[in-house]
C-alpha cells in the first residue's frame, strides 16, 4: 500500500506543478534566465538595455525573451522524468532536480545568448538555427540531461514504466 501511495503523491505533485499552464516554471526561471544574459550582453554590447517586459536593447537591435525562450516545457519534462522514476530518496531527488535544472538553465542561456550574437551580427544561418532550437533544441537537451543524470546518479529505474509495471503487478496479487 505504501507503493500505491507514493506513486499516487508523485504524480499528484507532478499534476499540481503544471498549474496554470507551468506558471512555477516561468516565474522561477524567467528572472534566471534574464539577469545572466544581462551580465553577458553588457560584457559583449557597448549599449544594452533591459525592459520590463523582457526585451533587450542591444546597440541598436532588439531582443525579444519569450516565454518560449525561457523553455518552461522544458524544465516540467526534466521534472516530469525526475520524479516519475520510483525509488529514490528525497534527498538524491532532490539533487537530480537541481542539477537537471540548473543543467538545462545553463545550456539553455548560452543558446540565447550565441542566438542573439549571430542576430546581431548579421549571420546568414540564424534565421534556420532559431527555428532548429525552437522545435528540436529542447527536447535534445531534455534528452542528454536526462541521459548524463541517469549515468551520474545511477538510476535503474524507467520513469513512468516502473511505476505502471508496479501497479500492474500489484493489481494480479489481488
Amino acid at each position: 500500500m505504501n507503493k500505491i501511495k507514493n506513486i499516487f503523491l508523485r504524480y499528484l505533485l507532478i499534476l499540481l506543478v503544471a498549474l496554470p499552464n507551468l506558471f512555477i516554471f516561468y516565474l522561477i526561471f524567467t528572472p534566471l534566465t534574464i539577469y545572466p544574459l544581462l551580465v553577458l550582453f553588457k560584457l559583449s554590447f557597448a549599449k544594452v538595455l533591459l525592459s520590463k517586459s523582457s526585451f533587450f536593447i542591444l546597440d541598436e537591435f532588439q531582443i525579444d525573451i519569450i516565454k518560449a525562450c525561457v523553455a518552461g516545457s522544458a524544465y516540467y519534462l526534466l521534472f516530469i522524468l525526475n520524479v516519475s522514476v520510483p525509488k529514490i530518496k528525497f534527498k538524491k531527488r532532490i539533487k537530480m532536480l537541481l542539477f537537471s535544472f540548473a543543467f538545462f538553465l545553463i545550456l539553455n542561456i548560452i543558446r540565447i545568448f550565441a542566438l542573439a550574437l549571430m542576430f546581431v551580427s548579421g549571420t546568414s544561418s540564424f534565421e534556420s538555427l532559431h527555428k532548429i532550437f525552437w522545435y528540436a533544441g529542447a527536447t535534445i537537451f531534455v534528452v542528454l540531461i536526462w541521459f548524463v543524470e541517469v549515468k551520474l546518479f545511477k538510476i535503474k529505474e524507467i520513469p513512468i514504466y516502473s511505476d505502471f509495471r508496479c501497479l500492474i503487478k500489484k493489481g494480479f496479487k489481488r
